[in-house]
């Protein structure tokens, strides 16, 4: 099982798309995920997209992981 946050699809570019992972942004290979679009909610693991998520499964998962970091000293980017 993967613990991972769920990306927003910004920008394809070929096998390559530019993903907003909760305001923090990276480049991820979607060659290994089919039916990723832009505004798709994909899941990346090793920065390849694996699974494609629909937007109501993504953004209650955003809020958990939101919640779960609120009181600490880590930062979104410690774990993207």
């Amino acid at each position: 099982m993967c613990l991972a946050i769920p990306g927003k699809v910004l920008a394809i570019n070929g096998t390559d798309a530019l993903v907003d992972f909760d305001g923090v942004q990276r480049n991820v290979v979607i060659a290994l995920c089919e039916g990723v679009d832009i505004g798709s909610y994909i899941i990346v693991h090793a920065g390849y997209a694996i699974e494609t998520v629909d937007e109501k499964e993504a953004e209650e998962s955003l809020k958990l992981w939101r919640e779960a970091i609120e009181d600490t000293e880590i930062s979104k980017e410690d774990i993207i």
